[in-house]
């Protein structure tokens, strides 16, 4: 078993980088075999989620190769076999080899995905959309199967019910070698969304309108390579600054698009933290007297829910009491019986975390449930008089790359352990 061990009440300065977007890379590694020649992508984080995926590029056929931050695919090799649900379970973002596959070959039998328990987390609004494409969906033992019968996708009108990031992106990938056009209404709006369709545009596709309510595909005969630059990681830049502000004593965060965060800064402002926001980075000050805020998470360019863990012991150094309410993920609350056995006066009621700041934290064994409560266990550790121990850490590998590391360069007392 492995786990993260820290002693608390070190403080932290230098400089502390951002790598690629999660969100954006496992999204753009599928998309990648839609092409007939190779394709590489920039700015990589070296993640557990990555590994599972190039593995199954692997099992597709697709050569990869990856020299640091630099990973290219050459799917001229590529074959449709069936994707098995012991790796597809392995991370939710798989979904989108869903989307790649039927878009490349009318056919498409995979397991069904994983991911972090956060919740009811339906792939219905996939389904739909891949549906109104000319796709049937068929279940076979522990697989799905999706099939246009021969033909290829049909260009179509989509209504989102409700704006999901996964299922604007995967149909995306897929009507980008739709027969016609594809309107997706409702889509998702996040910097994810703009990244895949640069991707994709780069590769020849003919898409309009991502990064607003209204998606249009216009569906190509192939796609081809290209080389691409991931966006930085809005969800680490955020982590790492709410970090900053609660153990630092002077740390930059680079590699940070500013507009990418907006709500979240906004609210640090609320707070009183004291940041000089940089063109490509956010310099956060020692902090000295903060104020409790309410939270509440919305869809893209509202306040993120990937970002309401990460900010929580933050919130806990502020004086006051608040609440914290997320709107997108029922069960992402896992981390506040995790901080109680700090020591941290938090709990639920009513699907709501009520929080009460400025009580000191003492290390704990604790569990990180999920990733992104991890990453906030990691920020009250730092905070804690004493040692913590983190175990169930695979969930933070997934999102976090390279983290130890980063923050023993800040002069954090953390260690990685396998045990």
């Amino acid at each position: 078993m492995r786990k993260i061990i820290i002693t608390g009440g070190r403080p932290l300065k230098g400089e502390i980088p951002v790598s690629g977007a999660k969100n954006s890379v496992v999204a753009l590694i599928p998309a990648m075999i839609l092409a007939d020649e190779p394709i590489t992508l920039d700015g990589v984080p070296d993640l557990s989620d990555v590994a599972n995926l190039v593995e199954m590029l692997s099992l597709l056929g697709v050569k990869v190769n990856r020299q640091q931050e630099s990973l290219t695919a050459d799917p001229s090799g590529l074959v449709n076999r069936p994707i098995p649900p012991e790796m597809i379970s392995q991370l939710r973002a798989s979904y989108y080899f869903y989307g790649s596959l039927l878009g490349r070959f009318g056919y498409a039998k995979v397991g069904l995905p994983g991911g972090c328990d956060l919740g009811p987390r339906p792939i219905d609004l996939h389904l739909k959309a891949f549906e109104a494409l000319g796709a049937q969906v068929t279940y076979e033992g522990d697989h799905m199967i999706l099939s246009t019968g021969g033909r290829r996708l049909q260009g179509a009108h989509i209504f989102m019910d409700t704006v999901s990031v996964g299922a604007t992106i995967n149909t995306m990938i897929a009507a980008s070698l739709a027969q016609g056009r594809t309107v997706i209404e409702n889509s998702a709006r996040e910097p994810e969304i703009i990244d895949v369709a640069i991707l994709l545009n780069n590769m020849g596709a003919r898409i309009r309108g991502a990064g607003t309510a209204v998606i249009t595909i216009d569906g190509v005969e192939r796609l081809g390579g290209t080389r691409h630059q991931v966006i930085p990681d809005r969800i680490e830049a955020g982590s790492y600054i709410a970090l900053a502000a609660a153990v630092g004593e002077g740390i930059c965060v680079t590699n940070v698009l500013y507009e990418h965060l907006e709500s979240f800064i906004a609210k640090l402002e609320e707070m009183g933290v004291r940041m000089i926001v940089k063109e490509d980075a956010v310099f956060v000050e020692k902090q000295e007297a903060l104020r409790a805020v309410d939270i509440s998470t919305s869809p893209y360019p509202g306040f993120a829910t990937d970002l309401q863990q990460p900010l929580t012991p933050l919130l806990l150094k502020a004086q006051g009491r608040g609440k914290i309410k997320d709107t997108i993920y029922e069960k992402r609350v896992n981390h506040v019986p995790e901080l109680a056995r700090m020591g941290a006066e938090i709990s639920t009621l009513g699907g709501q975390i009520i929080y009460t700041g400025g009580k000191p934290l003492s290390g704990a064994e604790v569990r990180a449930t999920d990733l992104r409560a991890g990453l906030a266990l990691i920020t009250a550790a730092l905070m804690a008089d004493g040692q913590t121990v983190i175990t169930d850490i695979e969930h933070i590998l997934r999102g976090y790359s390279n983290i130890i590391e980063k923050l023993q360069a800040l002069g954090a007392d953390i260690t990685l352990v396998d045990e």
